[in-house]
Order: C-alpha cells, then sequence, then structure tokens
C-alpha cells in the first residue's frame, strides 16, 4: 500500500527538551499546553492540520504534524483567537525565568507535489498514509521512482 492523494503536504514537526528535571515549574506548563492545541486543531479540521503522532523521548518530547498547506500552518500560528498564541506568550515570559530550564523546537517542511513517497507492508496505515488513507501501490507507480515522478 502507499499514501493516497497528490498535492503538497507540510511536515511539522514540533517539541520540547526538558533541561533540567528538577525545574518543574518551567516544564511541566510547556508540556502541558500542547494537548489543548492539539484537541483544538483536530475537532476543526478546517484549520488545516491532518493528522499528527506523538514522538516520545525521555528528554525530548516532539509531536509530528501533516498540514494541508503551509498557509493553514502559518494562519493557525498567528490566530490571536487560538490556543497557540496564549501558550507562545506563555512560554516567552517563561524562558525569560527559567534560565534555560526548558527549551522547545521546531521545524517546518513545505513538500511539494511529485517529492514524497511511501509504502506499507504488513502494517496498518501510519505517516502520511494514516492521514490521507491509502490505496494499492500500482495505483501510484510499481516503483519508488514511479510515485515520486507522480
Amino acid at each position: 500500500m502507499t499514501a493516497d492523494g497528490d498535492g503538497e503536504v507540510v511536515v511539522f514537526l514540533i517539541g520540547m527538551r526538558v533541561n533540567s528535571w528538577r525545574a518543574v515549574r518551567s516544564w511541566l506548563p510547556v508540556f502541558r499546553a500542547m494537548p489543548p492545541m492539539i484537541k483544538e486543531l483536530a475537532r476543526d479540521r478546517e484549520r488545516g492540520m491532518l493528522g499528527y503522532r506523538g514522538l516520545p523521548g525521555l528528554r525530548t518530547f516532539g509531536i509530528l504534524q501533516y498540514w494541508e498547506s503551509k498557509e493553514k500552518l502559518l494562519a493557525y500560528a498567528s490566530d490571536q483567537n487560538g490556543e497557540h498564541r496564549p501558550a507562545w506568550a506563555a512560554f516567552n515570559r517563561r524562558v525569560r525565568e527559567g534560565r534555560g530550564k526548558v527549551g522547545i523546537w521546531h521545524e517546518t517542511y513545505v513538500v511539494p507535489a511529485g517529492s514524497y513517497e511511501s509504502i506499507y507492508a504488513n502494517m496498518p496505515p501510519s505517516g502520511l498514509g494514516a492521514v490521507r488513507g491509502v490505496v494499492p501501490v500500482g495505483r501510484r507507480g510499481e516503483r519508488a521512482a514511479d510515485r515520486l515522478a507522480a
């Protein structure tokens, strides 16, 4: 199987790193800020998030998100009425007060149509296939090179 759909996809990775486990007041509010944003985005599909997956770790926690477009991602980030703006403002206050006890990171990749490829064998849909659905490989090309050129 391969991921269904064509067109651009935006991959957004975001996370936090606990630099001092003892500084619970610095990192716990950052950790708790993400679930309300994810719930808001999952409830309102018009905002543009296609799906997400948690990326757990020992000190670093992240979320992999798929978005319809960079425009929708940027619109959410700057929405004055959404969950993101207050969380971002609160994080900035904590950074100044916390002296490096917690960090955040994010990366955004705008992937044009024909520049991504996927295959899923003997497993449930995951990644892009989970958010766009899957189709038999033959529909998008038998070889990775064919699917990348589509």
